[in-house]
């Protein structure tokens, strides 16, 4: 019970490596904001998570949208009295090669997953600072470090996170809070799951210990930045069995 009486506020939160980061943190003793534009699949989770004690609370929100996500972090603030923790893990991919990529599709998920980081955190960032404490934890990707063919949107979201976190933990370290970034690699979702097996081989060839990461690896990492890391900020911890050094 590491987190017991944190308030933690979690995008994505339905579904996945979100739904592990949420059941992780519960577990932990910490109240759990279940952020999700799937309002149905985020009441299923919070509802999953009542049964380990703590507050947990489904709220819809469109990351990409500014005063959406500012309403959220308003209302959460509101009722809880206090934000702890922010975990920014909300993301889409929408793959095609540079030359055959839509404009649109370059659009979305660059507001989907980066301008929502930068939303998240202008947005909780004067809550942590009142309270001279916080920890937020961005979930980026083994793609914003090294590339990958058919990904350039992503890729380069990913990588604009990686960089937004060490630039947010430069500005906010004097006010005690941290900033940090996850980058997982291969990590075995439903996404995944949905692949040719000749396909998920080619990926396992590729990584030093054989297998697909789990959701709870990259959990137990946002545990650790939100628990144990008080001297961590700026940081990338990597989570890909060695894909990527």
């Amino acid at each position: 019970m590491r987190l017991k009486g944190s308030v933690a506020f979690v995008t994505g939160g339905a579904q996945g490596i979100g739904k592990a980061i949420c059941t992780m943190l519960a577990k932990e003793g910490a109240d759990v904001i279940v952020s999700d534009i799937n309002i149905e699949a985020a009441e299923a989770t919070a509802k999953e998570l009542a049964s380990y004690g703590t507050r947990a609370v489904a709220v819809k929100t469109n990351v990409a949208d500014t005063k959406e996500f500012e309403a959220s972090i308003k209302d959460t603030h509101s009722k809880f009295g206090k934000i702890d923790i922010l975990v920014n893990n909300a993301g889409i991919t929408r793959d095609n090669l540079i030359m055959r990529m839509k404009e649109e599709d370059w659009d979305l998920v660059i507001d989907v997953d980066l301008k929502s980081v930068f939303n998240g955190i202008r947005a909780a960032s004067p809550v942590m600072m009142k309270q001279r404490y916080g920890r937020i934890i961005n979930i980026a990707s083994i793609v914003g470090e090294m590339g990958n063919a058919g990904q350039a949107n992503y890729s380069a979201a990913k990588g604009g996170v990686i960089a937004l976190t060490k630039t947010a933990a430069r500005e906010l370290a004097s006010r005690g809070i941290t900033v940090n970034a996850i980058a997982p690699g291969f990590i075995d979702t439903e996404m995944t799951k949905r692949l040719p097996d000749d396909i998920k081989d080619k990926l396992k060839a590729q990584i030093p210990m054989g297998t697909l990461g789990q959701p709870e690896d990259v959990a137990k990492a946002v545990v650790y930045l939100a628990a144990d890391a008080a001297y961590t900020t700026g940081q990338v911890i990597n989570i890909n069995g060695g894909m990527y050094m």
